[in-house]
């Protein structure tokens, strides 16, 4: 099995892998170079009259030699001003979003941005000689801290710009690495932190955040974690992990449910059904076959062989570390389980998913090799069984349809991707204030590879993300999707700030009610194809169908 993840083969990249995010700052806007104190530290980051920007800061120690796969560690403190002016590397992973791929293991790093409104002042020249940052006196902004996704095997906090989201939100908002891949996700018997590594990573970081993000004008008793694909993952893990309670306020999970959950062959044909996690077992499996296959064959010291190994000979393994484990200190239970049985946290949410998650999927396949009606078909059987196979056929024919890929897009949405999320949403919604969308801009930016012609990708999975953290140095959206990102960022960042999206100037925003005469979704869509509005998103993805084959 390769190494690379089913999440972050389909179209989730934060960027094309043949660029980067543009986070420069030109001469004419720079203001001056900030320094805020640390608990490890004085850095000194980037600031605009608009923002401050703070790159690079280490949140725990390199996990290398004999760190690797141990619990994140303290960052060692340093004497003097460190530079906060670019960004950490990204953690070791195979090429596509990071291109070329990189065997970094020093990796630990967060990025900082904070609106530069009301709430701070320009450095005082008492404060610059002195080499810390003066601070007016006033109300603590909301912390939006975010974890990217790429399957749990690629990306980096430092390919999403979120500049918007902070000014437009007068937030700070936190990007950050996490060990990925083998190296976030590996697990032995008798190793410590098995298979959450990455994720006890992510947990050194919000406590990074508690700590220190007061000295940025941030409110550490206001903090959301905020997600996509893997992020979004987390997030809705750490809902239900005692580990982490009381580290977050509120929770924001694009594409991301604990409930997901992909069948065989809806990822891509022929591999098995998969969920976000996994049992330790079975990823101590993994990693004694990667122990034997790197030639670490004695039980008793294969943890400290594979440690003693070049960074790219562990990342050429051909297990597949994708899925963080639960059974473990970290996720004592599957998180699907623990929703469904009421054990989370309490606090508000925001959770939904994109309109067409799967059509990148079905435009790889298609790309590959024409998938002809019958292909469809048989795909249905093999993935449903022959009755259930057919009562699909009949809800999602291929003549209703552009041609058979695009119908089975629509199929590889719904169930694993939609009607998960809805059930998560109403799960979360019977303990707690819940609020839920649906990504529906169907001429959203490309951010994959080019699609077969005629194939229509519509708002695929990550297609969201333009519309929340800025790609202007990639491509620019229309006025219209202007707007619509303007309205997205308005309702996170006033979630963020009260728990509640809703503002002047915003379509309301009614938490999520289950089973409600009056639908409780909200579809974010540009005015042409009917504008921020609630929608049935039960009847748009046909879950009457989906649950009635799972029960």
């Amino acid at each position: 099995m390769s190494l690379t993840s089913p999440v972050s083969t389909a179209v989730s990249a934060a960027v094309p892998a043949d660029r980067n995010v543009d986070l420069s700052v030109s001469k004419a806007e720079l203001t001056g170079r900030p320094v805020v104190r640390t608990d490890r530290g004085l850095v000194e980051g980037t600031a605009t009259k608009e923002y401050e920007y703070f790159q690079g800061i280490p949140y725990a120690a390199p996990p290398v030699g004999p760190l690797r796969w141990k619990a994140p560690q303290p960052a060692p403190a340093w004497r003097g001003v460190r530079s906060a002016t670019t960004p950490g590397g990204p953690c070791a992973q195979g090429p596509g979003e990071i291109p070329g791929g990189t065997t970094n293991e020093d990796c630990l790093y967060l990025n900082v941005t904070s609106s530069t409104g009301a709430a701070s002042t320009n450095t005082s020249t008492s404060a610059a000689k002195s080499g810390t940052k003066a601070k007016a006196k006033a109300r603590p902004r909301p912390v939006i801290v975010w974890v990217h996704g790429g399957g749990f095997t690629s990306g980096a906090g430092s390919n999403y710009d979120p500049r918007k989201l902070a000014v437009r939100g007068d937030a700070v908002v936190v990007t950050l690495n996490y060990r990925l891949g083998v190296f976030g996700f590996f697990a032995h018997p008798g190793l410590p932190g098995s298979g959450t590594f990455g994720l006890q990573d992510q947990i050194a970081a919000l406590g990074w955040v508690h700590r220190n993000i007061a000295a940025f004008g941030g409110d550490p008793h206001n903090v959301t974690m905020a997600g996509e694909s893997a992020g979004g993952m987390s997030t809705c893990a750490f809902l239900t992990s005692p580990a982490a309670k009381g580290l977050f306020d509120k929770a924001i999970m694009q594409s991301g449910s604990c409930m997901l959950n992909w069948p065989t062959n809806t990822w891509y044909p022929g591999l098995e059904r998969f969920g976000p996690y996994a049992p330790l077992s079975e990823v101590e499996d993994f990693g004694n076959e990667t122990a034997n296959e790197l030639g670490c064959t004695d039980p008793k010291t294969a943890v400290t062989c594979l440690r003693r190994l070049p960074a790219a000979t562990v990342l050429g393994t051909q297990m597949p570390y994708n899925r963080p484990a639960y059974d473990t200190p970290l996720l004592p239970t599957d998180p699907a389980d623990a929703l469904r049985a009421g054990h989370f946290t309490r606090i508000p949410v925001i959770s939904g998913g994109n309109r067409d998650e799967g059509a990148g999927n079905a435009a790889a396949l298609e790309t590959n090799g024409h998938l002809t009606e019958q292909a469809y078909l048989d795909l249905l059987t093999d993935t449903f069984g022959a009755d259930n196979g057919a009562r699909v056929a009949q809800r999602y024919p291929a003549s209703a349809y552009a041609s058979p890929a695009q119908a089975w897009a629509a199929v590889i949405t719904d169930q694993p991707w939609s009607c998960p999320t809805l059930t998560g949403d109403g799960l979360l919604a019977a303990r707690t204030t819940t609020y839920a969308y649906e990504f529906a801009d169907r001429t959203a930016p490309n951010l994959g590879a080019p699609p077969p012609a005629g194939f229509q990708l519509g708002a695929a999975h990550a297609f969201d993300l333009p519309y929340v953290f800025d790609f202007s140095s990639l491509f620019d959206l229309r006025p219209d999707q202007q707007r619509l990102s303007d309205q997205m960022i308005e309702y996170w960042t006033r979630f963020a700030t009260t728990g509640n999206p809703n503002g002047p100037g915003l379509p309301t925003w009614r938490p999520f009610r289950a089973g409600a005469s009056a639908p409780s979704v909200l579809s974010f869509a540009t005015e042409a194809d009917g504008g921020v509005r609630p929608v049935d998103l039960a009847a748009r993805h046909r879950c009457d169908l989906w649950s009635s084959l799972t029960d």
